[in-house]
């Protein structure tokens, strides 16, 4: 509770009458404390306030540094973007992007998640050479 910072009345509280930003903070933490190699994260985040979303991703962050490998699954652009190292939009069952999380714009990404566009995403001053679309 203390570490996840996980507000409740007393430890003997169950976790459904607690906050669902609590809640959240209590999967993660009860997620976390197995020290898993693999996690899959998905909306970790909703609906949580953003002192709690804040404390969620410092977590996500330090357990990557300590080597977890982490599947992020979320419509939170702000989160995909500053959590992942890589990015791969899937939409109607299709792998229909790749992105680098440090070039791309939230607005490239989205645009990838509605379908309406494809192929590898960067935002970049220098457009791919002719060979790199070959590729």
């Amino acid at each position: 509770m203390t570490e996840y910072d996980v507000r409740t009345p007393g430890i003997d509280v169950t976790a459904a009458s607690l906050s669902g930003g609590n809640q959240q903070k209590l999967i993660v933490g009860r997620e976390m404390s197995h020290k898993p190699r693999f996690l899959i994260a998905a909306h970790p985040t909703r609906g949580v306030d953003v002192g709690a979303q804040a404390a969620i991703w410092d977590h996500i962050r330090e357990a990557r540094r300590e080597g977890l490998a982490v599947l992020l699954i979320s419509a939170d652009l702000d989160e995909l973007i500053g959590l992942s190292d890589t990015l791969r939009v899937i939409y109607d069952g299709k792998l229909v992007a790749d992105a680098d999380p440090a070039t791309v714009t939230p607005e490239e990404l989205g645009t990838a998640m509605t379908g309406a566009a494809t192929g590898h995403l960067e935002h970049d001053e220098n457009p791919e050479s002719p060979e790199d679309e070959a590729r």
